[in-house]
């Protein structure tokens, strides 16, 4: 019997009863097509099986090789890439259901070129997010030139990714319904059965929108934790310490093993000072030991997860699957 004592550090750790908390909790919330998970969270087909396994057939992607791989995976009955690409070619051929984010003429252009692989779009818009997305009264014109494309036009998506972090609800629902006006106008031109937003930050305020598009809640994080959702930390890295001083101790994970875009990891008994490439340097709240092993949990699990190449899938100390993060890359 393997145990996390065996692996080799930094780990990525995922417990599988608090998973399966967090993926109940969601679909009974969002049931069926109400969701349409997000797995630039986790890129793992592994977990997405899970997902679906509750209900949730219905994958939103970033990227064209998450695309690719959730299909060879047999996950494929209907993606979305909710992101513009300028290489759809390589989406054929896939036997999946495809739907692909545009906002311009140049994207369309892209879509339509693609030798078939793309049928169907989605017209991606700005809703408040300085990002992708075309301006509201610009989305009829593209579904028109899309549709002369020889394109289905699925309806819009819009993500509120400036509104779903903030701290206070009451904040976090204005400038959601505010996004929700920009898109509810914009398909008012476009047409089409699908209104895509949302994320785990707004995953039971965004009422607007007919699919919500959240991934971190599977696996939370620090940043997402601190908004009060009823959702679990269900993962973080195993580390050991590798070196000790009088007033702080120095762990084998750093910025080259967790998503440091949303600050500073946590340390479960310690306070984190700073993280450099192989290293995080912290003040142990009891007296530590070089080899101790410490739970890190990241701020950001999106880019923490793409730094390791697999995840170990735990009950208490037992490792129960090793899963690989099979959606990394480009």
């Amino acid at each position: 019997m393997t145990t996390i004592h065996d692996l080799t550090t930094p780990a990525l750790i995922v417990d599988a009863d608090l998973l399966e908390r967090n993926l109940g909790t969601m679909a009974a919330a969002l049931p069926g097509t109400r969701l349409r998970p997000h797995v630039k969270a986790h890129k793992c087909t592994a977990l997405a099986k899970r997902q679906a396994a509750h209900g949730h057939h219905t994958f939103c992607c970033a990227t064209v090789r998450e695309m690719v791989g959730m299909a060879a995976a047999g996950l494929g009955s209907d993606l979305l890439l909710a992101n513009e690409t300028l290489d759809a070619r390589r989406l054929a051929p896939l036997e999946a259901r495809v739907t692909v984010a545009v906002d311009s003429e140049a994207t369309i252009a892209a879509a339509a070129a693609a030798g078939g692989a793309v049928r169907e779009v989605l017209i991606d818009v700005n809703v408040g997010l300085p990002r992708c997305g075309c301006d509201p009264a610009d989305a009829g014109r593209l579904a028109d030139l899309a549709r002369q494309h020889g394109l289905g036009v699925r309806g819009v998506m819009g993500y509120e990714g400036h509104a779903v972090g903030m701290d206070d609800r009451a904040v976090r629902t204005q400038l959601c319904e505010s996004a929700m006006e920009l898109l509810l106008a914009a398909h008012a031109l476009t047409g089409g059965d699908l209104i895509s937003a949302g994320g785990t930050g707004t995953y039971d305020m965004n009422t607007w929108a007919n699919e919500i598009q959240a991934g971190s809640y599977a696996l939370m994080d620090t940043a997402y934790g601190k908004l009060r959702l009823p959702f679990v930390q269900a993962l973080w890295v195993w580390s050991t310490i590798i070196s000790l001083s009088p007033a702080y101790a120095v762990a084998d994970c750093g910025l080259k093993s967790l998503g440091m875009d949303h600050g500073n990891p946590t340390v479960v008994g310690g306070a984190v000072w700073f993280c450099s490439d192989e290293h995080t340097t912290f003040a142990p709240d009891r007296p530590a030991r070089v080899g101790d092993r410490i739970r890190v949990t990241p701020g950001h699990i999106d880019p923490t997860i793409a730094y390791h190449e697999r995840m170990h899938v735990v009950s208490g100390e037992q490792v129960l699957e090793t899963w690989p993060v099979d959606l990394r890359g480009w």
